[in-house]
């Protein structure tokens, strides 16, 4: 068994080695790979993959949060788990908190994002990138439009989460190595903030409020488990971990745009969350009852840097160029909702949703010089 999980390694990356996966437009074009998309991980990472009991090919998680400036990269383990491997600074993001609604409005991307191969882009322009894939079927059905939001190198944003080139040099190895397992594909988590009842009570006037509170329910479900949460879009809302109701042998179809159907969610995964979400909405209503200050809807500023690249990179924090987007926000009601058994899937759902957003690298004036360093 052994030996066969390490031969079909070989071949896979004898494969990715010619360009034939993860990214089949190289494949199609015939350029080769360049060197950096084939580096080996640095000795140290490896040191601690075995530190962690983490194969070398195994699945990844990552998660980015934008008020820290941070990126965590979660590996599974021998036992199945996804667990911590690793937390990069953030070295550059834009926009403001909030999910991205319109191409131009240089906000970064919030939501669930599954990456494939394809969405790997050696030869980027910002050293290497990986293609968020926005819009994904949650933004298409509430009509944010965009493109070209990347995670990359060279520690420069118009709508992306940008790293040093040392960093994504890491980061895009490890999402190569996981596909080099057999993975299709892997998935991103991005979050406004840590979904904490103390940041959500500081964000309690925000306008995207009951979005991020539907985000929570995957994060509560990826927190309690260490299970990459399934995610699924029908009535314009994100759905985590369904099943078919008890009894019912018709599988579960999901239209992003249509009517739910009727289904439960995995109620071992429920009921963890449902612990976690009661514990954190006990400590959200005490923050309330303490009146803690609430934090401005709009920051003013242009985006975020972690504070470990201030020293190194002065100036590239500025007063935001472009009216405030939460003032376009339109202010709906959460929607109530429970699965067919009983069981709770979330109190409640988000519906605050407008138009998209997008990597200003989509602007008409920068399109055609930017298709080369970002598309295939």
């Amino acid at each position: 068994m052994i030996r066969a999980t390490v031969l079909r390694a070989l071949v896979l990356m004898a494969a990715f080695a010619a360009g034939l996966t993860p990214v089949a437009c190289l494949g199609e074009t015939g350029n080769p790979l360049p060197a950096k998309a084939t580096r080996e991980l640095p000795a140290e990472l490896l040191a601690l993959l075995r530190q962690k009991n983490m194969p070398k090919y195994s699945p990844i998680v990552m998660r980015v949060f934008k008020e820290e400036a941070e990126l965590e990269v979660w590996k599974q383990d021998t036992s199945g788990l996804f667990q911590i491997l690793k937390t990069y600074p953030i070295c550059r993001w834009s926009g403001d908190l909030g999910p991205k609604l319109q191409a131009g409005d240089r906000q970064t991307p919030e939501g669930f994002y599954s990456i494939t191969p394809g969405l790997m882009n050696p030869n980027s322009n910002y050293y290497l990138a990986i293609n968020t894939g926005f819009p994904n079927s949650f933004d298409k059905a509430n009509k944010r439009d965009g493109s070209l939001l990347m995670i990359h190198g060279d520690c420069s944003s118009s709508g992306c989460y940008a790293m040093t080139d040392e960093q994504i040099s890491e980061i895009y190895a490890l999402a190569r190595d996981s596909f080099l397992g057999g993975r299709p594909s892997f998935q991103v988590q991005a979050y406004p903030f840590r979904l904490t009842p103390a940041n959500l009570a500081r964000h309690r006037t925000s306008p995207n409020l009951a979005f991020w509170n539907m985000l929570k329910i995957g994060n509560d479900h990826f927190e309690t488990t260490h299970l990459e949460p399934k995610v699924d879009v029908c009535d314009r809302l994100y759905v985590f971990d369904s099943q078919p109701p008890p009894n019912s042998h018709t599988p579960l179809v999901f239209n992003p745009t249509g009517k739910c159907p009727a289904f439960v969610v995995n109620p071992q995964i429920a009921r963890r969350a449902l612990e976690k979400q009661r514990a954190d909405e006990l400590e959200y209503a005490q923050l309330l009852q303490d009146n803690v200050p609430a934090a401005p809807i709009y920051s003013g500023l242009d985006g975020g840097m972690n504070k470990a690249f201030l020293a190194r990179f002065p100036g590239r924090i500025m007063l935001a160029k472009v009216l405030p987007y939460a003032s376009y926000l339109p202010h709906l009601p959460p929607i109530p909702w429970a699965d067919t058994d009983g069981s709770v899937t979330r109190k409640w759902f988000g519906a605050s949703f407008a138009k998209p957003m997008v990597c200003d690298l989509a602007r008409a004036s920068f399109l055609s010089s930017v298709l080369a360093a970002h598309r295939c």
